[in-house]
Formats: C-alpha cells, sequence, structure tokens
C-alpha cells in the first residue's frame, strides 16, 4: 500500500485487519525506521514479529543471526521452512516501509517473496509508490485486480534493479483482498 504521510495507511491497515476473523489467521506486525537497513537487524526483527504471531516460527533463524553473519537466504529458507508447517494463514505487515533502502535488505525481500507458500502473505506500506525509473500504472501496480503475486515480484525486482537502494511496493502480497 501506498499513500503520501498522514493518509491513513497504518489506521488503514490495522481497522482491515481487526475488521476480519482472526480465528483462522496469525498476523504480524513491524514498523520500521531507518535503522533498520542492516540486513542481520532487519531479519532478526522480521523473525521476531513473526513469532509474536507463530510460536513455531524463528528459533533456528534467530540462533543463526546470532551466531554469526549467515547468509540472509540460509536465514529466509529456514523462516520460510517453519512458515509452512503454520496451521493458519499468516499475515506479515511491514509498516513504513519506505524507511528501508538497504540493497541487501531488497534482495532478501525478492527472496521470501518468490518463495512464500499460498498461505503466507506480506503486506507492505511505503510512502513511495514507485522508485525512481520504474513506471506503474493502476493496471500494474501490485495488488491490483490485474496484477498476482508472481508479477508483484516482476514488479519488484525491476524497481530493485532500476534503483537497487530505493524501491516500495503498493501492496505485494499473494494476492489480498479486502472482500
Amino acid at each position: 500500500m501506498s499513500a503520501p504521510a498522514g493518509f491513513g495507511k497504518t489506521t488503514l491497515l490495522a481497522e482491515w485487519l481487526g475488521e476480519t476473523p482472526g480465528e483462522d489467521r496469525c498476523v504480524a506486525w513491524l514498523s520500521l525506521d531507518p535503522a533498520d537497513n542492516e540486513p542481520a537487524s532487519f531479519w532478526a526483527y522480521v523473525v521476531t514479529a513473526l513469532q509474536t504471531a507463530v510460536r513455531s516460527v524463528g528459533s533456528t533463524a534467530l540462533g543463526l543471526i546470532a551466531t554469526s553473519p549467515s547468509p540472509t537466504v540460509l536465514v529466509l529458507t529456514t523462516v520460510l521452512n517453519e512458515l509452512a508447517a503454520a496451521p493458519k494463514d499468516v499475515w506479515l505487515v511491514l509498516d513504513d516501509y519506505h524507511l528501508v533502502d538497504g540493497h541487501d535488505v531488497g534482495d532478501g525481500m525478492v527472496f521470501l517473496l518468490e518463495h512464500l507458500r499460498p498461505h503466507a502473505h506480506v503486506v507492505i506500506s511505503s510512502l513511495r509508490s514507485r522508485s525512481r525509473g520504474a513506471t506503474t500504472s493502476p493496471a500494474s501496480s501490485p495488488g491490483s485486480p490485474g496484477m498476482t503475486g508472481t508479477s508483484s515480484i516482476t514488479w519488484l525486482r525491476r524497481c530493485s534493479s532500476t534503483n537497487r537502494t530505493r524501491f516500495a511496493v503498493s501492496s505485494c502480497t499473494r494476492r489480498f483482498s479486502t472482500g
């Protein structure tokens, strides 16, 4: 989701997630800040947020992060394997994603989104609607009726390669619908 500051992105997401029944899903929420650009910190915060929603997710990944500068792919593969066993849908909300502009974090996000299982979803909230040099239209924005999870990842890759350090996703999920 993308909109200017003060337009209610966080409020809308919180209300949307609060309105839908929670018995069949778990929600992890992470509000980001500029200090979250370092991959080990970013992924530790993401994994910790996921643990608040699904207790069985993340212990091994946090151990990997704590013991060495583990490759992001190894950490994320571990998290993805643990998410696969989650008994409910899992929703990860990354609020204020525009504050994170690290190349390595962006590459990790692409990997995560490419390998998510159908019951795992990522919702990204950002001030920016597109990166410099990338073009989008309402019909081609992630989350729009004509865009699937696969085309959202393609769009994310294009934006990421256009400007490796700054990109945002309008709403990059496997598909999310409010109704």
